[in-house]
């Protein structure tokens, strides 16, 4: 396996629209992926992400800058980065989420990537690109239910 980038496509039962504020709005983060964001949602807007309870020894948290955001059709960011570092292609991941309009609903284009350009050692990398593999095939179903909860009336 090459570790390259994390590639899904899931069809959402919710307007582009919706889905585009379900990917990019920390109140909207919050409800299917990290435990607490904060971002500002513009492109070279910062913020961070942390998953478990603050005041827990077992909390992780990672700095994010948004790269594009382009409603309702793109919203990427970097992430997984040293928070003393400014977010570059060859120290931290790339999250894209493309949307196209399908039928009444949208489908999510997903793809992370720079895992081989941080240059971690096989191990390492390894490690990383399945535990992100895996968090993403449980998150991103819950993003597809929130988004359509959200356009039910």
């Amino acid at each position: 396996m090459e570790y390259g980038s994390i590639e899904r496509e899931i069809h959402i039962d919710a307007t582009p629209e919706v889905v585009y504020e379900v990917v990019s709005k920390p109140e909207h983060l919050r409800e299917w992926w990290p435990d607490d964001a904060e971002l500002d949602p513009v492109p070279g807007g910062t913020g961070r992400i942390r998953f478990g309870a603050p005041d827990s020894p077992d909390a992780q948290g990672s700095p994010v800058t948004v790269m594009e955001a382009d409603p309702p059709r793109r919203f990427s960011f970097r992430w997984v980065y040293d928070d003393d570092a400014t977010a570059a292609p060859d120290n931290s991941l790339l999250v894209t989420f493309d949307l196209v309009p399908s039928g009444t609903g949208t489908l999510l284009r997903f793809r992370e990537d720079g895992f081989r350009e941080r240059g971690w050692e096989a191990a390492v990398l390894e490690q990383a690109y399945l535990e992100h593999a895996e968090g993403w095939n449980h998150f991103l179903p819950r993003l597809a239910a929130y988004a359509a909860k959200l356009a039910t009336p």
